[in-house]
């Protein structure tokens, strides 16, 4: 595919409900296609989808979002974090990801997110990365199985924190079968790379992207403030609308554009701004970041 191409192919967007967890999931389903949305990313706890949500609701929720002209891309578990657990409550985790295994059988979803956990990958152990590999090994020929990959998002405070970390916990789970969820936001909290360079070495296993925006501010205590443990210490955070934030995308959105990326993007704004008008704000400006980005590709061949 020319580099032309690649640029002026269209990336499907979808929003993540859980900047919609005031609403019932149904509601935020609707109002996901009602801004304009190609899908919704589930988050996979309560009060929109729990893990043992009967499977015949599981069902009537698929037909929900496909009467909606929704897809669901992924599904954003929460179980895993099996780095720091005991064998016993490894055994369970596992079972709380065959339950989100069969949800997206019945979903029909090709991508399932599950955690490593901790801790900060600048102070994880050879044998927390062990650790993680061995069950994940099991997750990752499980879901195979039903013609699922794996996800693993790349996230302040686990060890997958960068690129690198990334590729390690790759080579250890045998370098097949595992994708993972470029998140500038949170590789920004680390204060790691996020720019071209991560999107080259993560290479053909980055399998989803997820963007929302944040800084770094001097006291937590607002609304929409957190604190998290990094290399620098604890440090403060705001989330912000897209833009307005310190983090910039557009490096990281270029190198996605010129890698002919096929997968998706998804939204998932938590900045203090009622939710409807937060997600409307940032699928404006996503959209607007890409165009201009194509608008700048288109002028510079044209020189």
């Amino acid at each position: 595919m020319s580099n032309e191409l690649k640029y002026t192919r269209r990336i499907p967007l979808a929003a993540f409900s859980g900047s919609l967890i005031d609403y019932p999931l149904r509601e935020a389903m609707e109002i996901t296609a009602e801004l304009g949305f190609d899908g919704i990313e589930i988050a996979c706890r309560s009060p929109h989808l729990g893990l043992d949500t009967p499977l015949k609701e599981v069902s009537e929720l698929r037909d929900y979002a496909a009467g909606l002209g929704l897809c669901i891309p992924a599904l954003a578990g929460y179980t895993g974090h099996f780095s720091t657990l005991n064998d016993e409550e490894c055994e369970a985790a596992l079972e709380d990801f065959r339950k989100l295994l069969r949800i997206a059988e019945v979903l029909s979803v090709p991508c399932i997110r599950v955690f490593p956990g901790g801790p900060n990958a600048f102070l994880a152990e050879d044998q927390h990365y062990e650790r993680a590999a061995h069950y994940l090994r099991k997750c990752i020929a499980e879901a195979e199985e039903s013609g699922i990959r794996l996800l693993i998002e790349i996230h302040n405070q686990t060890l997958v924190e960068d690129a690198d970390s990334a590729l390690r916990l790759l080579e250890l789970t045998g370098g097949s079968g595992l994708g993972f969820i470029h998140d500038a936001g949170n590789m920004y909290i680390s204060g790691v790379d996020y720019g071209e360079a991560s999107v080259r070495k993560l290479g053909s296993h980055l399998s989803h992207i997820h963007i929302k925006d944040e800084k770094r501010i001097a006291i937590e205590g607002a609304e929409g403030s957190f604190s998290n443990r990094t290399r620098h210490g604890i440090e403060a955070f705001m989330q912000c609308r897209l833009g307005e934030g310190s983090v910039d995308h557009r490096p990281m959105l270029a190198a996605v554009l010129e890698s002919g990326y096929a997968g998706w993007i998804t939204l998932e704004c938590a900045a203090p701004f009622p939710p409807k008008e937060r997600l409307a704000y940032d699928l404006t400006e996503i959209e607007r970041q890409i165009e201009a980005l194509r608008e700048g590709k288109r002028s510079s061949s044209l020189e």
